[in-house]
Parts: C-alpha cells; structure tokens; sequence
C-alpha cells in the first residue's frame, strides 16, 4: 500500500474526535473505500482500531511516524519577517515544525519557517518569495508534497497552521529538541 493514502487514513483517523464511517474516511481522505478496507483491517490486526474507533492512539502516532518520511522535495529561501510575508499572502499553505509548535506551545526556538504548499503553486509561491526575499539556503522552507497535509489545517493569530497530528509527526521527523517538543504535544491531546 503506498505511503501517501496510508497517511491520508491515518490523519483523517487522529483528527476525528469520534469514530467514522469507512466509507467518510474514504472521502475525507481521498481514496477507494477499498484501500480504506485493506488498511483498516491491517491497523485492526495490530491492534490501533476497533472497527474505525481507535484503542491506542499514541501506538497510532508511533506507526504514523514509523512510515512516514521526511520531505525530499522542498525550497530554501530568505525572507524577512517571514511571518508577516506569510499573513498577507494570499496563497494557501499550512505552518508546521518550529514555529507552528511555537506559537502553539511556545517551546522551541524557531530557527526556521517550514510551510507546505500545493505543488500546482509553486510558481507562484517562488515568484512572490523572490520578489521579497532570496532564493537558498536561508529561515524559510517551502515543503512540496502530498497537499492533503493540510487537512485539518486551522488559523491561529492570522497564521495557516497544520492539524496537531500532523505537527507532531512532522517534529517527530525533525529529530532531537522537536521529538521533545511532540512529546509535549502527545499529552496535551
């Protein structure tokens, strides 16, 4: 089963508070009913779920995190004062790892901006960067992949920020203080 619609599952199962229909996973996730089927039953065999209600959640995230990657197709730029750059800007992304946990829980420095963008504005994402920023290694990363990363994205303080089950596999994926950080966001949930 590839990656990206076991993820897909897995973030629709972590951001519902109550139990789902197979076939609401299906859409909300974006895939065959089926694929919800097969991995469901999978995830039931280990034990994470019962029918679409899950018993183990924080087993759950720990196999979220066991599958999943770290972003191999991304831009580094510098912009000054990224996150006013990002507040008037009227294209659609989603916050995560250093400054989404800060401005959540405030615990980790943030040392750089990583934001997630559809992969279809990505032009328009580096025309506007370049126009007021530089384009390399620099404070601000736009992370190109799978856009359904941003389900259950919300705002906070003008800010487009990802669901908290994202976030804490995204910081788990980071390593070091961030896998810190996500364990502080696992108790709060």
């Amino acid at each position: 089963m590839r990656g990206d619609k076991r993820e897909r599952i897995l973030r629709v199962l972590l951001n519902s508070k109550d139990p789902l229909s197979k076939n609401e996973i299906s859409k909300r996730a974006e895939c065959t009913r089926q694929w919800v089927i097969i991995f469901l039953k999978e995830l039931q065999k280990k034990k994470f779920i019962k029918n679409t209600a899950i018993t183990n959640r924080k087993k759950l995230f720990e196999y979220w995190i066991s599958i999943s990657k770290k972003p191999r197709k991304f831009r580094c730029y510098m912009v000054k004062e990224p996150l006013q750059f990002l507040k008037k800007s009227k294209l659609d992304y989603a916050l995560t790892t250093y400054q989404a946990e800060n401005i959540i829980q405030h615990y980790l420095f943030p040392s750089r901006i990583d934001i997630y963008i559809k992969k279809a504005d990505l032009d328009s994402w580096h025309k506007l960067i370049t126009k007021n920023g530089l384009y390399g290694k620099g404070n601000f990363r736009i992370i190109i992949t799978d856009e359904h990363v941003m389900y259950g994205k919300r705002k906070i303080n003008g800010l487009s920020i990802v669901s908290m089950p994202q976030l804490i596999v995204d910081l788990n994926k980071e390593g070091g203080p961030c896998q810190e950080a996500a364990d502080m966001l696992m108790k709060r949930l």
